[in-house]
């Protein structure tokens, strides 16, 4: 159930166990805040309270995308990991305005009924981030909420966090970002006409914008496509400008599934990078093109274990 007006929330979705964040990724650390919050009241319905859009989106409209996840993408990923009701809050400067007090009574306690809270260490919130998880901790037993601040769950190169994950694949090390999300990284978005130069190429494509998602590093990748109706298929996909074409002014996703032939424009597909191949490069026209590409699919079949 995704609900994102607090004014109105209906008593099946009031009561429950609140996991509190951004939940950018769903990450493992974000997980262990969800397991901390059912296990301290597993009778009670598993919820998560979150923001969209993202409050950096919010305050800052003019920095790069960098979503690891889009709500949608957001609420299956908490959905598979075993919640049951998202609250994604509309931020707006109503939102941001309010103090941190006012969110706990306003929101938290008569809006939501809270039964119990969980949050991260250094969760923050409420105007200029005027409270934290210690400030939570009060408010929350003043009235009659428990509350369970989970610390950062770490590995041998420091805490999980959306910021670690963002440069991983910035840095092409989609296998790396998977291994602290538990799952792979992927690209969803609608498959938009091109310019139909990959079939004529004799590698037809899926297009997508890269849009709001972060923009990892540009180049070849072996993928698998989630398709809408559950599908799985691999592939080779390239995310850049088109350089060897005169360049774009947007950043695209174009994916050649292998062994398919198929429609899908207009529909919404999820791109899973595995495996960084090479970078985006320029070449000396299209039979270069051409020929890269086909040693391209060839790599990413080899790498998928295909080949």
């Amino acid at each position: 159930m995704l609900l994102t007006d607090w004014h109105s929330i209906p008593d099946a979705a009031r009561g429950g166990t609140v996991a509190l964040g951004n939940f950018d990724g769903v990450h493992l650390g974000h997980l262990a805040v969800l397991r901390a919050a059912h296990a301290a009241r597993p009778e009670l319905t598993p919820a998560v309270l979150t923001f969209e859009p993202h409050p950096r989106e919010h305050f800052r409209p003019d920095d790069p995308p960098f979503r690891l996840t889009l709500l949608g993408e957001k609420c299956a990923a908490l959905a598979a990991a075993g919640v049951r009701v998202v609250h994604a809050l509309p931020f707006d400067t109503g939102l941001a305005a309010m103090t941190a007090e006012e969110f706990v009574e306003q929101v938290l306690h008569r809006a939501l009924g809270a039964g119990h809270l969980a949050c991260g260490h250094d969760f923050a919130f409420g105007h200029r981030k005027g409270g934290d998880a210690g400030f939570l901790a009060r408010e929350a037993e003043k009235r009659g909420i428990g509350l369970t601040i989970v610390p950062a769950l770490s590995d041998a190169e420091g805490p999980i966090s959306a910021t670690r994950i963002r440069r991983l694949l910035q840095d092409g090390y989609p296998e790396r970002a998977a291994t602290l999300l538990g799952r792979p990284w992927a690209i969803q978005g609608e498959v938009v006409h091109g310019d139909k130069l990959g079939r004529v190429l004799g590698w037809p494509t899926a297009n997508m914008w890269i849009g709001r998602h972060l923009e990892p590093a540009r180049g070849v990748y072996a993928v698998r496509a989630r398709l809408a109706d559950g599908r799985l298929v691999p592939g080779v996909a390239n995310i850049g400008r088109r350089p060897t074409l005169g360049g774009d002014p947007q950043t695209r996703l174009e994916t050649h599934l292998f062994d398919f032939d198929e429609d899908l424009y207009g529909q919404e597909i999820a791109v899973e990078l595995l495996h960084f191949q090479r970078p985006d490069l320029k070449f000396d026209g299209l039979e270069a093109l051409t020929a890269a590409i086909a040693a391209d699919a060839a790599e990413a079949r080899r790498l998928l274990g295909l080949a």
